[in-house]
């Protein structure tokens, strides 16, 4: 499977992902994170329903605040 991941090509040995397989496999350990699947806002409770297929363009992006 080969995907956009945040602006970069990314290739995977499996046809099917969830986000929450992407957000493991990829390391994203931040607790505030913001999820995108073809521009359209990802849910928290709705990553590990959205499967990402080939040819999608995904966004993981992490908040951060500070002062």
């Amino acid at each position: 499977m080969k995907i956009t991941l945040n602006n970069r090509t990314e290739e995977f040995d499996t046809n099917t992902l969830s986000f929450n397989e992407i957000i493991k496999l990829k390391n994203f350990t931040f607790k505030m994170i913001v999820t995108k699947l073809n521009g359209k806002l990802v849910k928290k409770n709705q990553r590990d329903d959205v499967y990402i297929k080939d040819g999608d363009d995904i966004m993981i992006l992490h908040l951060i605040s500070g002062g």
